[in-house]
């Protein structure tokens, strides 16, 4: 273990899979006590435990962030508590991806979306972020996504949700950076964890195609977007205000021209 996130205390939501989980495991790797949140028990706890064989800090938190205001103040209060008193560092990672095109979307898939995914933030990190500010430091790590940047035929209510996430990102640095509170974002591309029987490098998987054309030429892992983390979470990024950091293998930035 390394200690560039040592002594610090970090809140994770939806670390119970995937990136956010990659997350919270490499926090801890690098000295953080990690709070894992999450709404699955069974899951918390196996992250849990798989962050303590390895030696690191974690405990885990129940919360299913349904938007209110009133869940987002108690995981808050409950997180700070757990970690002695203060939270240095909050990953909004938490969030869903329904995937039916415009037409096919009720209003209340769209509300639900957007509770999850932008009120939930929202309201967690009105709750957080005065107490950073207060205390002169902070950093907090959203995770926004390369369509909200890049159109593509389906998921536009996702996407949305996510350009609202980055726009959030660039007002929070405005309201809290003065105060000493970093606000990012990291942007990953397609980031897929494939079934038991699926190889890694199937081309007929949808994640697959959408990365075609790009210098990484495939999909990710969650473990990229952990480095990033890391790196906005430590006094390394202590000069890094108000930024949406792509880790997209180049789907964005850059087109690669095929023979």
């Amino acid at each position: 273990m390394s200690s560039r996130l040592q002594g610090k205390g970090a809140l994770v939501t939806g670390a119970t899979s995937n990136i956010g989980r990659a997350i919270a495991a490499a926090f801890a790797a690098e000295g953080a006590h990690v709070v894992v949140s999450g709404r699955n028990q069974d899951r918390g706890t196996a992250v849990v435990d798989e962050i303590r064989a390895a030696g690191g800090r974690a405990d885990f938190v129940a919360a299913d962030l349904d938007g209110s205001p009133e869940v987002s103040n108690a995981l808050a209060a409950e997180a700070t508590r757990v970690l002695g008193g203060r939270i240095d560092v909050l990953v909004n990672s938490a969030g869903i991806f329904p995937g039916p095109t415009t037409a096919a979307t009720d209003e209340a898939t769209f509300d639900e979306v957007y509770a999850v995914n932008v009120k939930a933030p929202f309201f967690l990190t009105a709750a957080i972020a005065p107490a950073m500010a207060e205390r002169g430091s902070g950093a907090i790590i959203n995770l926004g996504s390369w369509i909200a940047r890049l159109g593509i035929p389906i998921g536009s209510l996702y996407s949305s949700t996510k350009g609202a996430i980055e726009t959030l990102t660039r007002a929070w640095s405005a309201e809290f950076g003065p105060a000493g509170v970093r606000v990012n974002a990291i942007s990953p591309g397609v980031v897929r964890t494939p079934a038991p029987s699926e190889s890694q490098t199937s081309e007929k998987h949808p994640a697959e195609v959408m990365m075609r054309g790009t210098p990484a030429g495939g999909s990710g892992t969650a473990d990229a977007i952990a480095h990033a983390a890391v790196y906005l979470a430590s006094d390394e990024a202590a000069f890094v205000h108000g930024t949406v950091i792509d880790v997209d293998g180049g789907r964005v930035g850059v087109a690669v021209i095929a023979a």
